[in-house]
């Protein structure tokens, strides 16, 4: 059954001594805004929840090198594996058969813009998908500081190396913030690609878990933490308010004696009153 009620939500989470997502164009220094506030992209809060669905058993299309479940190395190969999406000359039928073979493409929409997609002899016809999930980048409720820390490798890397085993590099960390990011799942979108109110469920689960299995050496465990989920389901597939009306009511702000914010504490989460929309919250998780 596709979803009926149109859903808004929210995550607030810290970080901690850890790079959240690198910048490759600043050096893969903590990705920032013009004032200074931290950023991490929607691409990469999209990559976690993937890694989180596969983690759930769900069949994902984009999947990352250091997470492939299957012996596919490339987009074009496990799309071409698909008989029910390859075989397919109708692009509307193309495109219903990979929202049904893939969780990600009937959540978040995806572009196959491969020669022969959907069945296309050689024209290579693109076929497009809107998904019904949108999120947002996530951004720090304040100005964030970027800690450097220059590092050295105790070994060379193969034998005869010319760079002495002290060769020195650096580590970028943010020291602490609060970061909030928001979304929504449409229901006229979910109604096209067969997004359904399980899937919605697995989504809400998805981001309750946001950073399970996620560690690496730029986010060691427990470096990253979800705080607060926040899940807005309206009374009917429109929305009883707009996104952005919805978005604003959580208020995420420093208590008023805290100059400077260093740990969860120090922050309180606020979600106004909105008339007839009483969200479902998820916390001290």
């Amino acid at each position: 059954m596709s979803l009926t009620n149109k859903i808004d939500f929210a995550v607030v989470f810290s970080v901690k001594n850890a790079n959240p997502n690198g910048d490759p164009l600043n050096g893969n220094r903590p990705r920032t805004t013009l004032d200074g506030r931290g950023e991490i992209s929607d691409v990469c809060l999209k990559r976690k929840i993937r890694n989180r669905l596969m983690d759930l058993g769900e069949n994902v299309f984009v999947q990352s090198d250091d997470k492939n479940l299957d012996s596919y190395r490339s987009l074009k190969d496990r799309a071409d594996a698909c008989a029910a999406f390859k075989n397919e000359k109708d692009k509307e039928k193309a495109a219903a058969a990979a929202c049904k073979q893939w969780f990600d493409v009937r959540a978040f929409g995806q572009v196959f813009a491969f020669k022969n997609a959907g069945g296309a002899k050689g024209e290579g016809v693109s076929i497009g998908v809107r998904g019904p999930v949108s999120i947002h980048p996530a951004i720090s409720v304040d100005p964030i500081f970027v800690n450097e820390m220059q590092i050295t490798k105790s070994v060379n890397s193969v034998t005869g190396d010319k760079k002495s085993s002290d060769t020195m590099g650096t580590k970028n960390t943010v020291d602490f913030g609060i970061y909030v990011t928001y979304g929504s799942i449409n229901c006229q979108l979910a109604e096209k690609t067969g997004f359904s109110e399980k899937d919605a469920e697995q989504i809400k689960q998805c981001l309750i878990t946001l950073f399970e299995n996620d560690c690496s050496s730029a986010r060691p465990d427990g470096s990253m933490e979800v705080l607060e989920v926040i899940w807005w389901r309206h009374n009917c597939p429109s929305g009883q308010y707009s996104s952005a009306k919805v978005h604003r009511s959580l208020e995420v702000r420093r208590k008023e004696n805290v100059e400077i914010g260093s740990k969860i504490e120090d922050y309180e989460i606020i979600v106004h009153n909105l008339e007839g929309l009483t969200p479902e919250i998820i916390s001290e998780l």
